[in-house]
């Protein structure tokens, strides 16, 4: 059997090329490389891209997935499965450091969460584990870009400063003086530091280590006594974490 023939096309009569097209070409065939292609510049997510419902990946959906459950007739009591589907929305919602809107997919328990804590730049620079874990991939994305607004830096450097930390960055070389707004000077502090060496005997050591007297072993010895009588079984302890007192149970 012979194959079928092709027909014969006149010169004239070729295909006509491909049109030019202005449609931009996709950035990434699947969610996976998307979210690589969308944080190839961010710091990694310490929780990770959520895999079972991947679509709350691009939005702030504060870790809610579709529930699954009966629908149960009043009649005879048939049961027909179904499914809840999250309450999401498309909202333009305005941060004031960037001083814009931002679109973004939300969830209706995160955007009352959002107007409880003041705006979506609260929301965002929330510091506990659990605000963390709730802003996802998106979240994320949207927070580091929030970290890089200079007044959100300023703010962030004086938290650090009323917590008693040094501040991330060149500031970090000035002294404690400096930061802390302390008035006392360095000259007061060099006329203290002879006189209270000078008072302290030296009990050094050749090898570096302090010497301790017998009575100062003997007092350490009765204290560490007291203190194992004190945390017997039945006794009333004062308990300096908690701030209350309490028994110690056999």
């Amino acid at each position: 059997m012979h194959p079928p023939c092709r027909p014969v096309l006149h010169p004239f009569c070729k295909p006509a090329p491909r049109t030019f097209s202005t449609t931009a070409q996709p950035l990434a065939r699947s969610s996976r490389s998307a979210l690589k292609h969308a944080h190839r510049n961010i710091p990694t997510y310490p929780h990770g891209p959520r895999l079972l419902y991947k679509q709350s990946n691009f939005g702030l959906y504060g870790n809610v997935k579709p529930q699954f459950g009966n629908m149960v007739s009043k009649k005879n009591e048939i049961k027909t499965r179904r499914k809840w589907e999250p309450n999401i929305h498309e909202k333009r919602l305005w941060s004031v450091a960037l001083g814009k809107y931002m679109q973004v997919r939300v969830q209706a328990r995160v955007l009352r969460t959002i107007d409880k804590v003041g705006g979506l730049d609260e929301y965002l620079l929330g510091e506990s584990p659990a605000r963390i874990k709730e802003l996802g991939m998106e979240g994320w994305k949207m927070r580091w870009r929030l970290l890089q607004d200079r007044g959100v830096k300023e703010r962030l450097k004086k938290r650090r400063i009323e917590l008693g930390l040094r501040p991330q960055g060149p500031e970090m070389f000035l002294s404690d003086a400096e930061l802390l707004g302390e008035e006392e000077s360095t000259d007061e502090r060099t006329v203290e530091g002879p006189e209270v060496a000078d008072e302290m005997p030296d009990e050094t050591s050749e090898d570096g280590e302090v010497e301790m007297t017998d009575e100062e072993v003997e007092r350490m010895i009765i204290e560490e006594d007291e203190a194992e009588r004190q945390r017997r079984p039945g006794t009333l302890i004062f308990d300096g974490t908690r701030g209350e007192r309490r028994t110690i149970r056999p």
